[in-house]
């Protein structure tokens, strides 16, 4: 129960992040946090990831469906007793949701994390963006543990 809390909690703050940014700022209105590092800038993106499949939301849809009946299949029937496992997949479901529920009620993405790593700008992104991102590697380090473990057994 407490790992769909963890996935509620980032749906939370990714709705929440997004609506300020909707309300406080205009399209294309930029800020910077840490000038040449780290801006919140009002973006939108009507497809997936850096743009791509722009406008192509029934396969957004199915996608996503397919990715949360996965993923709560996983956590209730793979990931028992493996913390780490069940962790990253509630995280995973968190930033599917976060962005779904944007696709959904919006009609489009909001992003804002504008970064520039070593003068590269960075596309632009957004908490269930950035909880995607560390569910995939907390997967993979989850999985790698497992491998050990069924190593040594």
């Amino acid at each position: 129960m407490y790992y769909y809390v963890l996935s509620l909690l980032i749906i939370l703050l990714d709705q929440w992040t997004k609506w300020l940014i909707v309300k406080s700022m205009e399209i294309g209105e930029s800020v910077p946090v840490i000038d040449n590092l780290f801006h919140i800038t009002s973006h939108r993106n009507r497809g997936a990831a850096w743009g791509m499949l722009e406008g192509q939301f029934w396969l957004f849809y199915l996608i996503t469906a397919i990715v949360v009946v996965g993923i709560i299949y996983f956590m209730q029937k793979e990931a028992k007793g493996k913390p780490l496992m069940k962790i990253s997949l509630a995280v995973l479901l968190g930033g599917a949701l976060g962005n779904f529920i944007d696709r959904l009620f919006r009609g489009e993405v909001v992003d804002f994390v504008q970064t520039f790593i070593f003068g590269y700008r960075f596309p632009i992104f957004n908490i269930a963006d950035a909880a995607l991102t560390i569910g995939v590697i907390l997967l993979f380090a989850a999985m790698l543990i497992e491998d050990r473990k069924g190593k040594k057994a």
